[in-house]
């Protein structure tokens, strides 16, 4: 496994981190709790020493199931991030009981790298009300938390007010090839580093899009290369490429992943591909962005819909629709998934979702132009 130094204590971090919104589940979609704990314990035996989760994955399962797994002489081996949910919080005592939640379910005495989850202007905001880092500083004099940090989901001016604005440890951003110009992008990247603030990079395959069902243009893209890797594995290497990057999350849901990932930043480097193989990439974004129609990560942080809608697998099939040229195929899963409550029409336009959603996307317009599509 490759490791990068935590500058702060000159710890070493793996460059793979595991991240456990995207475990596996049951066909009912409930976590797969004996299979998530192999995974985690089988990433940690092959050298990650990072596992990340939040307060709301898999509907608070995915904190028992991280729990259950660094039982016994596992949690010595990890460094273990997790994040306050501030905006679940109705006020400063509920956050202060969220916080003492998580201990339990992850059945620990401290949480070396703990975040403010999602910060965007208004959650900035709400946690400067319940003065959460104050909160967070006293948790941490008292050896609850080691390293405090923040994960953003907003515009890149802000990014770099947010960093002036507290001694940070770390922070997280969104980042793959696709997403340089996106939210903190490379400009937040830089930034960050240039106040020697380590970065933890999440999206790194953009919640699999770059890795699942990649359309047969843009594999052909990859299929000219002398260099033979899959689109993960390329996604990867781009990330890892960069030197300011300290450890790479990526959420995977079958051993097979976790088995490539692995591999993959077992020995992917800074500064390691060759113009040739940066140009790909390039080549591969812009041809992408001709493509994709809304850049939706499915992480879900839209739901519940008050109509019960499955707002990401509705984007996922009205984006795949387009990148597989209308596709019969994409209309039949429609059909066979989604009954006659929980198709695109249902939707209401009460704009709960597009309050929560990370990438800010205009969800009652797509639902409105899924319905166009598929609600014939």
């Amino acid at each position: 496994m490759e490791y990068r130094t935590f500058n702060k204590t000159g710890e070493k971090i793996s460059l793979f981190g595991f991240g456990t919104m995207r475990m596996p589940v049951h066909e009912d979609g409930s976590l797969n709790h004996e299979e998530s704990v192999r995974m985690i314990r089988h990433a940690i035996d092959n050298g990650c020493n990072y596992v990340d989760t939040a307060y709301m994955y898999h509907k608070g399962e995915s904190e028992v199931a991280v729990g259950e797994a660094l039982k016994g002489p596992y949690r010595d081996k990890v460094f273990l991030a997790d994040k306050m949910p501030v905006w679940l919080a109705k006020d400063e005592e509920q956050m202060k009981k969220i916080f003492f939640e998580q201990l339990g379910r992850l059945k620990t005495d401290h949480i070396d790298f703990y975040l403010v989850h999602n910060i965007t202007v208004p959650i900035w905001a709400r946690a400067k009300r319940f003065n959460l880092m104050d909160f967070l500083l006293k948790q941490q004099k008292e050896g609850r938390i080691k390293h405090i940090g923040f994960s953003f989901h907003d515009e890149v001016d802000f990014f770099c007010q947010v960093l002036e604005e507290f001694p940070w440890d770390f922070c997280q951003i969104q980042f793959n090839y696709m997403d340089t110009h996106f939210q903190a992008g490379l400009k937040g990247l830089m930034k960050a580093a240039s106040m020697n603030i380590p970065v933890i990079v999440m999206e790194p395959l953009k919640g699999g899009k770059l890795a699942d069902k990649v359309p047969t243009g843009i594999m052909k893209k990859f299929e000219e290369s002398e260099v033979k890797r899959t689109p993960a594995s390329w996604a990867l290497r781009w990330v890892a490429n960069f030197p300011e990057v300290l450890t790479i999350l990526n959420g995977v849901h079958s051993f097979n992943q976790l088995e490539e990932n692995l591999a993959t930043l077992s020995d992917a480097r800074e500064n390691a591909l060759t113009e040739e193989e940066k140009n790909l990439i390039t080549d591969v974004a812009n041809k992408y962005r001709k493509m994709e129609v809304y850049p939706c990560t499915g992480c879900k942080y839209c739901l519940p819909c008050t109509v019960k809608l499955d707002i990401p697998t509705i984007i996922d099939l009205y984006n795949q629709y387009h990148l597989y040229e209308k596709s019969e195929k994409i209309q039949a899963d429609y059909n066979q998934w989604f009954g006659e409550k929980r198709r695109a029409s249902m939707c209401t336009a009460c704009g709960q979702c597009e309050e929560q959603c990370p990438q800010h996307l205009p969800i009652i317009e797509i639902m409105k132009k899924a319905s166009e599509v598929f609600d014939k």
